[in-house]
């Protein structure tokens, strides 16, 4: 009679799994809380101590770590030195191991670090070959299917078990490894010493920035991602860029408390505004750089709206993601087939920004806009009015999120001028010009870095600019002060700059 031991945190579907297999002519072994579960359903169980001679111990931290246990999952029943030592010590073979572990990720403590689990899902993946071992409970019912089917599992499956259980065990090990380094438990470093990632393909893409390559979007195991709750609705199918530009812009339209609405094309964001109602917000979005917005990605952080939708519909888009819709706005995308419409929660921010280089990972902390606004200084004779002071701290967190070397142009909410990933400053404020096309003008400029020279003052002075905001920190600081008097410009130094490479 085969022999199945289940031992499990989680209770799901673990009785008509122990019921299946009893049914199938298997014998059940199990303890604790498995066992009553499995038990009290009137299913036969035979309780593990029997099985070892030793009841559990230590607060139950020592159960199932007895050579009964491991010398059963890893016995190879083909080799007489294991079946003389089976017999000579009474080790009876277990066939199937059922076990999920103690949810460490859930309230990390040392007493929800799982031992003889972890333990015995080695043992019986090692011994695949022989040894069928399960944690997940979504395999439950493939597992009783081909028990019913054939008595036994296949090697197939075998070994398909025992590749998820190797990697259950590492990302649970790698979240016990990132408790132990967590840099909230020492504050003399922020990053931690090491970085433990466990990653699950979670969504095949059309392709990757190109089609001739395949590409695929992975998460952390045990970790959510808004994405992992977003809903398609229509359209093809995401590729890696879609994914990549649509990160970019959510981001960005949650930096902002009112209706708001950011266009993102390669990564930059080409139309942002906010208004008092979305639809408007969209309409001056896209009037920012309208030849640049075809072939966008558009985020809004409200539901998209009836007027919205008929607004965006003669625009090409790639991707529309929102809160949600109005009754009647997915009607009217339904009419543009290729049009990609997500529905999605906010994103959750991530405490690292990781790069690949040849061989590992450029780490970093998230850069963020903080709200703390004492540490700006106002260093020109001209002070900001109010309009220009809500116009900077727009601009200020539209510049952040730009490739350097950025420049903004803005003004009443409303992003003018995009100056994007140029080699030195002065070009971007000249594209951010060109794009502004006087509509800046009486607006302000933000800069993600200082102005190593008053020329980028000069092009913003002749846009019409007439508030600046840069983090200064230049040996010509001076030399810009003096500049932006000269214009009767204001100029605001934050402090704190935002390269985006």
């Amino acid at each position: 009679m085969p022999t199945a031991l289940l031992s499990v945190y989680d209770k799901s579907g673990i009785v008509e799994l122990a019921a299946g297999l009893h049914a199938a002519g298997w014998r059940i072994v199990s303890s604790g809380g498995t066992a009553k579960a499995v038990g009290d359903a009137g299913v036969p169980v035979t309780d593990l101590a029997e099985l070892t001679g030793l009841p559990a111990i230590l607060d139950h931290r020592v159960v199932t770590l007895h050579p009964k246990v491991h010398g059963g999952l890893l016995a190879d029943p083909t080799n007489p030195t294991h079946q003389a030592d089976m017999a000579a010590h009474g080790i009876e073979p277990i066939d199937l191991l059922v076990v999920n572990l103690y949810p460490f990720t859930s309230n990390p403590t040392i007493e929800l670090i799982d031992i003889g689990g972890p333990a015995m899902v080695r043992a019986a993946a090692k011994n695949h070959l022989h040894v069928g071992v399960v944690v997940n409970p979504s395999d439950y019912t493939v597992v009783l299917e081909e028990v019913r089917a054939h008595g036994a599992l296949g090697a197939g499956t075998r070994r398909r078990l025992a590749r998820d259980a190797f990697a259950t065990i590492a990302a649970y090990d790698n979240a016990i490894a990132n408790w132990f380094d967590d840099p909230a438990t020492d504050t003399t470093e922020v990053l931690p010493p090491g970085l433990h990632l466990s990653l699950e393909k979670a969504q095949s893409l059309r392709y990757g920035e190109n089609p001739h390559q395949q590409g695929a979007r992975y998460r952390v195991v045990g970790k959510e991602s808004w994405w992992d709750t977003a809903e398609q609705h229509q359209g093809k199918e995401l590729s890696y860029l879609n994914l990549y530009d649509t990160e970019a812009a959510w981001k960005l339209v949650h930096r902002f408390g009112g209706p708001a609405c950011v266009v993102v094309k390669h990564a930059n964001p080409c139309g942002v505004a906010v208004a008092d109602d979305i639809t408007e917000a969209y309409v001056r979005a896209n009037a920012c750089d309208p030849v640049s917005a075809f072939g966008g990605i558009v985020a809004v952080n409200r539901p998209v709206t009836v007027a919205m939708a008929e607004a965006l519909a003669p625009v090409f888009t790639e991707v529309v993601v929102a809160p949600g819709y109005d009754e009647g706005a997915l009607d009217v995308f339904a009419r543009k087939g290729n049009l990609r419409v997500l529905t999605a929660r906010q994103p959750f921010g991530s405490p690292f920004d990781m790069r690949s280089i040849d061989g590992g990972l450029l780490v970093q902390q998230a850069d963020t806009v903080s709200p703390d606004r004492s540490g700006w200084q106002v260093v020109t004779e001209a002070q900001p009015t109010p309009e220009q002071w809500a116009d900077l701290a727009f601009a200020w967190h539209v510049c952040a999120v730009v490739s350097s070397n950025a420049i903004v142009f803005a003004k009443d909410g409303q992003a003018f001028g995009v100056g994007a990933g140029q080699q030195n400053r002065v070009d971007s404020a000249r594209i951010a010009a060109t794009r502004a096309d006087g509509r800046a003008d009486g607006g302000v400029c933000a800069s993600d870095a200082f102005f190593p020279f008053r020329d980028t003052l000069d092009v913003a002075a002749a846009a019409g600019i007439r508030a600046i905001i840069q983090p200064g920190g230049s040996v010509r600081d001076e030399e810009s002060i003096a500049a932006a008097n000269e214009h009767g410009i204001a100029m605001v130094f934050t402090g704190e700059r935002h390269f985006r490479h």
